[in-house]
């Protein structure tokens, strides 16, 4: 019978839910600390692509910041979209050195531009005595040795993932700057746009998937990558030894011992010829029942994740990984979009512009959406849109709290009533 994966996702769950909260609750310090309401509707709104069309100003009616939000929601999924769509193009045609480099570049300018202004309001702030070429240099240390670790090979693990949170800390604080009207249409429209691109025919995400897996390749993208473990209790159900086969990619196969004694003896020729072999078998034994412990992968994948987060249920038998996006689930743990840590971290940034309350009900909300995620994961076995479920209950528990339970609370508290 074939194993459930609710059977050890939960180191996987406990490797991605713990990033995803140290990413919100700095997003929630940061702008806790710099922002707050009255500063945010003092300050003049930026100029970006989510609110081209419509400036709110706060003498606006209720009507005018509707319909305006409405219409810079829709055009920034637009725009979206038509970026997407262009990615799609460019990878079909092969232009991947191309995708790569602008990611790299991309990394770059995130780090030292959103990063840079950041740490200097923090620095302004907080009167942090420094002094500009000392600022420089270690922006500029800060945002090399960032995309070195992000798109290159040799670096910890730990590193890679510490920059893939701040990337999310830096654009979801940028985020947080919209007005609030936009900035909450905009958080709904993309968790619709994220249900339609992946699961509806000839959705761009989907199709970029779909090439990704006929070509059996890594897409360029930033994806957080939680440590690879093997569940401990694979010894405990007779299952046979793992075989890890290197021709182009890494695959978990399960071999009997007769083909362990056979690949040992194509290694003992291939080694007296040389070496020239098409592949190399690697028996990997299983030390749980003897020692206790878990069996760990040291391979990493340079796979990342740029846009709408998915989830995929990958088998350890002899299934390639078929899609690249967002939140995977596969021998080699689970994966989670950049898109993810942004969306969820400008949900509780702005509910910090409110009230702490609201932050504690929305941070709830948004791992239990998560969690439902990957119970759907586990049950339809197939890639599944991550914003929806989690931006749904963030939104309605935002406002259920601020409408309904902060007055009852604060009324209750202030008459020194029990309840």
């Amino acid at each position: 019978m074939e194993s459930s994966i609710l059977d050890s996702i939960g180191t996987e769950i406990v490797g991605v839910m713990s990033p995803v909260s140290i990413c919100m609750f700095l997003v929630v310090l940061i702008v806790y600390s710099l922002y707050s309401s009255t500063t945010s509707d003092s300050t003049p709104p930026l100029r970006t692509a989510a609110n081209l069309v419509y400036m709110e100003n706060p003498s606006d009616s209720v009507t005018q910041k509707l319909e305006g939000s409405l219409l810079n929601a829709l055009v920034f999924v637009i725009f979206v979209a038509v970026v997407t769509f262009l990615l799609v193009l460019l990878y079909y045609y092969n232009f991947t050195n191309f995708l790569k480099n602008y990611m790299r570049f991309s990394a770059f300018f995130v780090l030292a531009t959103i990063g840079g202004s950041i740490f200097f309001e923090i620095v302004q702030h907080f009167s942090v005595p420094i002094d500009s070429v000392t600022c420089f240099l270690f922006l500029f240390n800060f945002s090399v040795v960032g995309v070195l670790s992000l798109f290159s090979a040799g670096f910890p693990i730990v590193l890679r993932q510490a920059y893939m949170v701040s990337l999310g800390i830096f654009v979801a604080t940028w985020f947080t700057k919209l007005p609030e009207w936009t900035t909450w249409t905009l958080l709904v429209a993309l968790a619709l746009y994220d249900l339609v691109a992946v699961l509806a025919p000839g959705g761009p995400l989907k199709l970029l998937v779909e090439l990704a897996s006929s070509r059996d390749e890594e897409l360029p993208a930033l994806v957080y990558e939680a440590r690879p473990t093997v569940s401990r209790d694979v010894g405990n159900r007779g299952s046979p030894p793992l075989q890890l086969l290197e021709s182009g990619s890494v695959e978990l196969q399960a071999i009997s011992p007769d083909n362990s004694n056979r690949i040992r003896t194509q290694e003992e020729e291939n080694g007296g010829r040389g070496g020239n072999s098409e592949f190399t078998g690697v028996e990997v034994r299983n030390f749980a029942n003897e020692r206790g412990v878990s069996s760990e992968e040291d391979e990493e994948e340079s796979g990342q994740e740029e846009i709408s987060p998915l989830v995929e249920l990958m088998g350890l038998g002899n299934e390639r990984e078929v899609t690249r996006e967002g939140v995977e689930l596969s021998s080699r743990g689970i994966k989670l979009g950049l898109g993810d840590f942004i969306f969820y971290s400008v949900l509780v940034g702005r509910a910090a512009m409110y009230d702490l309350m609201t932050v504690y009900a929305c941070y709830l909300a948004i791992i239990c959406g998560l969690g439902c995620t990957l119970i759907l994961l586990s049950v339809y076995r197939k890639a599944l849109p991550a914003l929806p479920i989690s931006i749904a209950l963030g939104v309605l528990f935002y406002f259920l709290t601020r409408l309904l339970m902060e007055p009852f609370v604060v009324g209750t508290a202030t008459n020194l009533l029990m309840f």
